[in-house]
């Protein structure tokens, strides 16, 4: 059986009238806590809402998704949307309800905006990011503009508002793009270590691993260095190291042996190889690591 969701006017709110203003904005404290901290799930089919957390944290409730609020961060939740919120005590922030007829681009119109503004949005605000910290100060702005009657206000705090949504769009929107490219970054890292895995004993360049994984040799460069640190050719000589590590300590094979299987056609080479990254050569390191092991 399907729960009821109320739709209000304001949180709580149903007068049956049309409403008297386009905007309105209010501290999210002054509304939820003469509701215990919690706005119950509820919808508003005319207004559009833009939630400014600067303190305390909390939870925000869209349709049967929950996703936790840490300041400081913008929430947009268009008309028709169940939503609802669980705040903390010490929540520091305001809410924003305009009359979705005032949106210069409505939701879900034909346009990178509108169609941004068509779905709810919990977005973070960095800080260090010169365009969040505008957006902020907007708010502040407009918080201030709304509690004074100068002249030009609503003016004003259509502006403002225009500002702020197409601004924590442009973040919101990086911000998605972000997370799609680490997330083909970390894809592509488990496709390469899989590859060095088959054929690291061959001695394969870095131009043939960027080639199997359809990038070009720099953009592979810049994919290792952003997750590891290293590089694609210090990467594929660790993993010859630890092989040759392992190799020295639990096979019974000499160090000429081991750098054949392991694709030194040089036995001279491959100690110069050892040396440049453990600081001893495969002999010595043999004997002192099987020494630790013994009295370990």
């Amino acid at each position: 059986m399907s729960r009821h969701v109320p739709t209000y006017e304001l949180y709580g709110e149903n007068t049956g009238r049309e409403p008297d203003f386009w905007l309105h904005c209010e501290t999210i404290r002054s509304r939820s806590s003469l509701h215990q901290w919690e706005i119950r799930p509820h919808r508003h089919e005319s207004f559009f809402q833009i939630l400014y957390i600067q303190a305390g944290s909390g939870d925000a409730i869209f349709g049967e998704e929950r996703h936790a609020i840490r300041p400081p961060a913008i929430i947009t939740v268009p008309p028709g949307v169940n939503h609802g919120f669980r705040f903390s005590h010490d929540i520091d922030g305001f809410v924003i309800t305009l009359l979705r007829s005032h949106l210069s681009h409505p939701p879900g119109e034909r346009s990178q905006l509108g169609e941004w503004l068509a779905m709810p949005h919990l977005t973070a605000l960095d800080p260090d990011n010169a365009e969040a910290v505008y957006v902020m100060q907007t708010l502040r702005r407009l918080g201030d503009e709304f509690e004074n009657r100068r002249s030009g206000r609503n003016e004003t705090l259509g502006a403002y508002v225009a500002l702020v949504l197409r601004l924590t769009a442009r973040i919101s929107q990086k911000g998605n793009s972000d997370e799609l490219a680490s997330n083909e970054n970390e894809r592509r890292m488990e496709m390469l270590s899989e590859l060095v895995q088959q054929h690291f004993r061959s001695h394969k360049p870095a131009s043939f691993y960027a080639r199997e994984l359809g990038v070009s040799p720099t953009h592979l460069t810049r994919i290792v260095r952003s997750m590891t640190g290293s590089t694609p050719h210090e990467l594929i000589a660790g993993k010859l190291v630890e092989e040759a590590k392992r190799q020295l300590v639990f096979t019974m094979g000499s160090v000429q042996e081991i750098g054949f299987r392991l694709g030194f056609a040089d036995p001279a080479y491959f100690s110069r190889f050892f040396l440049k990254y453990m600081g001893e050569t495969p002999r010595v390191w043999r004997v002192k690591e099987k020494a630790r092991l013994e009295q370990a």
